[in-house]
C-alpha cells in the first residue's frame, strides 16, 4: 500500500522546483527484504515502489540537505512540511514528534576534545514511518559507518526491520555519550592530579574546569531528553517495536539513565574542584604571609639593633671596638632565638 502523500498545500513552505531531485545529498540508500539486505545505492524516486512491497523496509540517508533536497522525499513518504523544517533547522532540541503517518526524532552524537576540554556535537535528525526510516546528518562528524557496521552484524535481528534499524542507530548515538562521559571522567581525573601537585596550577585549574563544567552542562543537555525518546519509543501504541525488541530498548534505555546520572556526578564533582582549587588558593596565600611576617620580625631585629647604635651620643661601647661586636653578637643571638621560636610554632 502505498504511503499517505501531504497536500500540495503543505508542500509550499518547502518545495521550490517539483521537478527537483535530492540525489545530490544522499549518502547512501538500502532496502531490506525479509530481513535481508537485498539492495543499495537505489535512486529515492523508487521508494515507493518499494515501500509498497510486504516486508520490506527501506534506509536513506542525507547529508546536509536543505528543503528542496528533502522535498522529494517528502513526496515519497507522506512527511508533514513540519518535521522537514525541524530536520533543516539547526539546534533543535533532543526529542520524539508523533504525527499522522511518522514520527520525528532529533537527537545528538558527542565526542570530547581532550586537548581543549570542549564538547564537539553532532546533530541527527530521523523520519520514521512502519517500512522507512530516513537519518538526516548536519555534518560529517556522525560516525555512520559504526551504525551500518553495528546493522550488518545481527542479521539475525534486521528481520524487526525499522524497530532494529532504529535501535542500532539510537544505541550507537548514546554509546558516543558513554563515550564522551567517560573522557570527561578522566580528564577530571588528571585535573584532581594537577590541583594537589606541589607546584602551583592555580590558573590552570581554574581555566580547565571551567571548559569541563561547560563540556558537562552541554553533554547534559543532549543526554537528559533521551530518557523520554527512548521511554516514548517503547510505547505500545506506537507499534514501532515489537516484543522481541523491548529488551533491546530497555537495555538503551538503562544506558540512557547511567549515562545521565555518570554526568550529574561529575558535575559536582568538578563543582568541588574549583571549590577546592579556591580554598587551596587561600591557604597557600596564608602561608606566604605567615612566613613573609615571621622573616620580616627576624628582619626588624638587626634593623633595630643597628638603628640604635647609630645615634649620634655616647652609649656602652661609643666609639670602640667593642660596641660593633657587641651589637653583633647582640643581632646574632636574637636572630637565632626569633628563627627557632617561629620554627617551633611552624610559622616558617
Amino acid at each position: 500500500m502505498m504511503p499517505p502523500m501531504v497536500p500540495e498545500s503543505d508542500l509550499t513552505p518547502y518545495v521550490g522546483d517539483p521537478a527537483h531531485r535530492a540525489t545530490d545529498s544522499i549518502a547512501r540508500t538500502r532496502v531490506y527484504r525479509h530481513g535481508v539486505l537485498d539492495k543499495e545505492g537505489f535512486s529515492v524516486e523508487e521508494v515507493s515502489d518499494l515501500i509498497g512491497e510486504p516486508d520490506t523496509v527501506v534506509w536513506i540517508d542525507l547529508l546536509e540537505p536543505d528543503v528542496e533536497d528533502l522535498a522529494l522525499v517528502a513526496h515519497e513518504l507522506g512527511l508533514h512540511h513540519l518535521a522537514v523544517q525541524d530536520a533543516v533547522g539547526v539546534r533543535q532540541r533532543p526529542k520524539l514528534d508523533r504525527y499522522g503517518t511518522h514520527e520525528f526524532l532529533n537527537m545528538y552524537s558527542a565526542i570530547l576534545d581532550e586537548a581543549t576540554g570542549e564538547l564537539e556535537l553532532s546533530e541527527i535528525s530521523a523520519f520514521i514511518t512502519s517500512s522507512a526510516i530516513v537519518t538526516v546528518r548536519k555534518d560529517e562528524a556522525f560516525d555512520m559507518d559504526g551504525v551500518l557496521e553495528r546493522w550488518d552484524g545481527s542479521p539475525d535481528l534486521a528481520r524487526h526491520g525499522v524497530g532494529f534499524l532504529l535501535y542500532a542507530l539510537i544505541d550507537h548515538v548514546v554509546d558516543g555519550h558513554f563515550e564522551a562521559v567517560q573522557d570527561l571522567d578522566e580528564q577530571i581525573e588528571l585535573l584532581e592530579d594537577l590541583l594537589f601537585s606541589e607546584t602551583a596550577h592555580g590558573s590552570d585549574v581554574q581555566r580547565r574546569s571551567f571548559a569541563l563544567r561547560k563540556s558537562l552542562v552541554t553533554l547534559r543537555r543532549i543526554v537528559v531528553p533521551m530518557r523520554e525518546v527512548v521511554n516514548s519509543l517503547m510505547r505500545r501504541d506506537l507499534k514501532l517495536i515489537d516484543e522481541d525488541m523491548t529488551p533491546y530498548y530497555q537495555d538503551v534505555y538503562d544506558h540512557v539513565l547511567r549515562a545521565t546520572e555518570w554526568t550529574e556526578s561529575l558535575r559536582d564533582l568538578v563543582s568541588t574542584i574549583v571549590e577546592t582549587n579556591l580554598t587551596l588558593q587561600g591557604n597557600r596565600l596564608n602561608v606566604i604571609t605567615k612566613k613573609v611576617t615571621g622573616w620580616a620580625a627576624i628582619i626588624a631585629v638587626p634593623t633595630a639593633i643597628t638603628g640604635f647604635y647609630g645615634q649620634n651620643v655616647p652609649y656602652p661601647g661609643f666609639a670602640s671596638s667593642n660596641g660593633f661586636l657587641w651589637s653583633c653578637a647582640l643581632i646574632l643571638a636574637m636572630s637565632t632565638g626569633l628563627y627557632f621560636s617561629f620554627k617551633r610554632r611552624d610559622w616558617l
